[in-house]
C-alpha cells in the first residue's frame, strides 16, 4: 500500500504539469501571432507628420545673397537628409526670418498645423520669438563656423572720415542699434558703450537690419555725428553685396561674444527621438561633404550658455 503523502502529491503534480505543457504550447502559438500584429500594425500607421526643421540662420543659402563667394550659402537641405537617414522618419526643411514666418504658408494649407521639431539660427532670436510665443524650446548644440567659433558679436561703425576712434568718443553721438531679439546688435553693444561712460537714451533708436543701418549712417548728414552697430558675420556680405564700398564704414569698437547659431529642440520631445536628434547633430563632424554644404568645421558641438561662452573667450584671451 502506498504511503498516504506519496499518494496526496502526485495526482496534484501530475496535474500541474499537464496544465503547464498546455499553456507553453498556447502561448507558442500565440505569441508569434501578437508579434506579427504588432509589426503589421507599425506598418499600417506611418508617422501622421513629418519631422520638422525650421532654419532661420541668416547665412543660408534661402536666406543670403550670393555676393561672397564660399560664404552664405549653407545647405541645410543636406542636413536635412542627414537627419532622416538616422530617426528613420521624413524630414521636412522649412526656411524664414523666425519659426512663424517659415511656416506660415505651409500651415495655411493644413487643418493640422506643422510644429517646428528642431529650429537652427539665431540664438537669441529664436529664443526671443519662443518666449514671446510661450513656446518650449530647449538648445542642444551650436554650428561651429569655418574658423570653429560658435560666437558673434556687435561692431560698432562709424563712417570713414569720422574723428571718433574709439567708442569712449560716441559721447553726443546718434547711435543705430539692432532689434531687442538681436543680443549682437541690441544689449551686448549697449553693455560696451554704457561700460565707456557714454550715455543712452531712455528708447534706442533701432535700424530693421545691418543693410539699413548701414545706409541710414552713410545718408546721414556730413556734419552729423552718428554710429552704427552691425553684426560680425554681416560686415563682408556689407562690402560684397555692394551696400557699402571699401572704407565707408570703420569699425571703433567690439561687443563681448554672444552665441550665434545655434540648434533647439521641443522641450516635450520623446527622449529616444531626442537622443537620435542629438548623436546625428553630433555625427555631422564626421561628414566631409556636410561640412562643405553646411560652412562648418567641426558640425555641431554641445551647446554653451553665455557665461560659459564668455569665460571661455575671456580664458582665450590671457593665454600668450
Amino acid at each position: 500500500m502506498m504511503p498516504c503523502t506519496s499518494f496526496q502529491f502526485e495526482k496534484p503534480m501530475k496535474l500541474i504539469s499537464g496544465f503547464c505543457r498546455w499553456t507553453v504550447a498556447l502561448l507558442i502559438l500565440i505569441m508569434p501571432t501578437e508579434a506579427m500584429a504588432d509589426e503589421q500594425l507599425k506598418s499600417e500607421l506611418p508617422r501622421s507628420e513629418p519631422f520638422v526643421i525650421v532654419v532661420t540662420d541668416p547665412l543660408s543659402e534661402r536666406l543670403a545673397c550670393d555676393c561672397v563667394e564660399g560664404y552664405a550659402q549653407r545647405k541645410y537641405e543636406a542636413l536635412g537628409r542627414h537627419l532622416q537617414s538616422k530617426i528613420g522618419s521624413p524630414v521636412e526643411v522649412y526656411f524664414g526670418d523666425s519659426v512663424e514666418s517659415a511656416l506660415r504658408d505651409e500651415n495655411q494649407k493644413r487643418e493640422r498645423p506643422l510644429v517646428a521639431d528642431l529650429v537652427i539660427g539665431k540664438h537669441s532670436v529664436i529664443a526671443f520669438e519662443a518666449k514671446d510665443r510661450s513656446w518650449n524650446y530647449e538648445p542642444i548644440a551650436q554650428l561651429t563656423g569655418k574658423d570653429g567659433d560658435t560666437t558673434q558679436w556687435g561692431l560698432v561703425v562709424v563712417r570713414g572720415a569720422d574723428p571718433a576712434l574709439v567708442v569712449d568718443d560716441l559721447e553726443g553721438y546718434r547711435i543705430l542699434f539692432g532689434p531687442a531679439n538681436c543680443d549682437e546688435k541690441n544689449s551686448a553693444p549697449r553693455l560696451l558703450i554704457e561700460e565707456a561712460g557714454i550715455k543712452l537714451p531712455e528708447k534706442l533708436e533701432i535700424a530693421s537690419a545691418c543693410s539699413v543701418a548701414a545706409k541710414q549712417l552713410l545718408d546721414s548728414p556730413s556734419d552729423e555725428k552718428v554710429a552704427a552697430i552691425i553684426s560680425s558675420y554681416a560686415a563682408p556680405l556689407l562690402e560684397g553685396c555692394g551696400n557699402v564700398k571699401k572704407g565707408d564704414l570703420r569699425v571703433i569698437g567690439k561687443s563681448e561674444p554672444v552665441p550665434f547659431i545655434s540648434a533647439f529642440v521641443r522641450g516635450d520631445m520623446e527622449s529616444d527621438l531626442r537622443r537620435q536628434v542629438q548623436t546625428a547633430l553630433n555625427g555631422v563632424r564626421n561628414e566631409p561633404k556636410l561640412l562643405e554644404a553646411l560652412e562648418t568645421r567641426d558640425g555641431f558641438v554641445a551647446f554653451e550658455s553665455e557665461t560659459e561662452t564668455t569665460q571661455t573667450q575671456t580664458s582665450k584671451k590671457k593665454v600668450p
